[in-house]
């Protein structure tokens, strides 16, 4: 494993003059860009940008898109996907390793569960940036339970809060000794969670005192520079989802104490109400600093571009931040981790 001081040297050096950033981290149609899409870019200045499969083709086909994503922006932006493993999985074989649900994973590897989900993690990373991603939405430090529900609850870690932790930094080492930024999630907790917020709005309304051990894990791993948010309401805290909630984002801001750069979760799932413009405007005015936009039409990131602007002072010294420790691509030897895994498992 890299030291911490050898990995976070930064990068790109000449991002840290630049500012003007619109508050957003947009999706894009297909396998490369339109001219239009290209135009907006150019003219936005989005944060960053996120893939999913209807972007992946081959290998070549990665690198062009992210080539060209960054070639339209005025900064290195990140590039970001979601490849935890099992479902969620955007590039598949033989353009990455296919793994086995995280919980699935954990479980088979037992007492070497933070040694495999390191090695896990750096295969990942090390699959991922060689495409020109530099950003993974991992790791995913929500605590299960026997009620958690089913679209969440087999990419968990584990049921027992210091694991939960304990592995959830394992898998941020394993990115960011690869060179790639991971993104803790769900901030505060999502394990409660009884409904798909992909569809519904769960509800939690357990006491602030039992919520403890759900915050623990994000409490350990307040250090790292980005997050998502859960689209949940906390009822011990705010009855609106957490990501449109400012008692909820001071709380995860003050009591949890992240200082990272917050995203949304995607902007366009339904636990949230009112027009994807409405949602993202809360979201920015309740703390958030960038919104998360995956899927919709041009039109409706362009509308999302001119409601959520530029990111304010205090989200830009996050977002500067970001690019200025992006993690240096560690010389690892990939073959003796993945033998090393083989053992392991």
């Amino acid at each position: 494993m890299l030291g911490a001081e050898s990995r976070t040297r930064g990068l790109h050096p000449g991002d840290r003059a630049l500012s003007g950033f619109t508050a957003a981290i947009f999706g894009c149609d297909g396998l490369r860009l339109s001219s239009e899409e290209k135009a907006f870019y150019r003219d936005a200045n989005p944060f960053g940008f996120i893939l999913f499969a209807r972007n992946i083709d081959t290998a070549d086909q990665v690198r062009a898109l992210t080539d060209e994503l960054r070639a339209c922006v005025g900064h290195d932006a990140p590039i970001l996907i979601d490849q935890e493993g099992g479902r969620v999985q955007r590039l598949r074989a033989p353009l990455a390793t296919e793994w086995t649900p995280a919980l699935d994973f954990v479980q088979a590897a037992g007492p070497n569960a933070a040694r495999a989900m390191y090695l896990r993690s750096a295969i990942t990373a090390h699959e991922l940036i060689s495409l020109g991603i530099d950003s993974n939405c991992a790791p995913l430090v929500d605590v299960a339970s026997a009620e958690t529900h089913p679209f969440l609850r087999n990419r968990c870690y584990g049921e027992d809060p210091t694991v939960v932790a304990a592995l959830g930094r394992a898998v941020a080492d394993g990115h960011l000794d690869a060179g790639v930024l991971p993104v803790v999630k769900h901030i505060p907790g999502h394990g409660r969670a009884t409904v798909d917020s992909h569809h519904n709005l769960p509800h939690v309304s357990a006491p602030l005192s039992a919520l403890q051990s759900d915050f623990a894990p994000f409490r350990a791993l307040n250090d790292l520079s980005m997050g998502m948010t859960a689209h949940l309401a906390i009822e011990a805290i705010d009855t609106l989802p957490a990501t449109i909630s400012p008692p909820t984002m001071r709380y995860i801001r003050e009591d949890i104490g992240f200082d990272g750069l917050i995203m949304t979760d995607d902007i366009g799932m339904q636990a949230l109400s009112g027009t994807v413009v409405d949602r993202s405007i809360a979201a920015i005015a309740a703390g958030c600093d960038v919104i998360l936009h995956c899927n919709g039409p041009l039109s409706e990131r362009i509308d999302v571009a001119q409601a959520v602007a530029k990111m304010p002072a205090r989200a830009d010294e996050r977002a500067q931040r970001v690019l200025d420790t992006r993690p240096r691509p560690g010389a690892l030897d990939i073959p003796a981790l993945t033998a090393e895994l083989e053992t392991l498992i």
